[in-house]
């Protein structure tokens, strides 16, 4: 699944922990992605911080606090968009913002790639 801004759910840590059985390896996995947000945000976050997500797009299923506050999400959500690359103000401000994060930057290559085949 491809969320609104273009990461892609299947190799999102978050999303795999969700799916993870294990209880000990989704704890560890937990842990190592508590630590990224902090490298990568600055952000002070605990492995019990790291909620369930089902994916950005999901109807009544586990999202990622995070996600319930994006503007991104909300946008694309109130405009009934498959992603931004459907959107017809692609790329807006909010996109350009996301992007500018070195972390994002495949996302911006995917929605580009998606964009190019409508």
């Amino acid at each position: 699944m491809i969320t609104y801004c273009g990461l892609a759910c299947h190799s999102c840590p978050i999303y795999l922990a969700t799916r993870e059985k294990d209880e000990e390896k989704k704890y560890k996995m937990r842990v190592d992605i508590a630590q990224q947000i902090k490298k990568l945000y600055g952000q002070d976050c605990k492995p019990e911080d790291v909620t369930d997500c089902d994916g950005c797009k999901t109807e009544g299923g586990r999202l990622l606090s995070g996600s319930k506050k994006c503007q991104i999400r909300k946008c694309a959500s109130r405009k009934g968009v498959e992603n931004c690359a459907h959107c017809d103000e692609y790329a807006c401000e909010k996109l350009k913002e996301f992007f500018a994060t070195e972390a994002h930057a495949h996302a911006k290559e995917r929605l580009d790639e998606i964009r190019s085949g409508l």
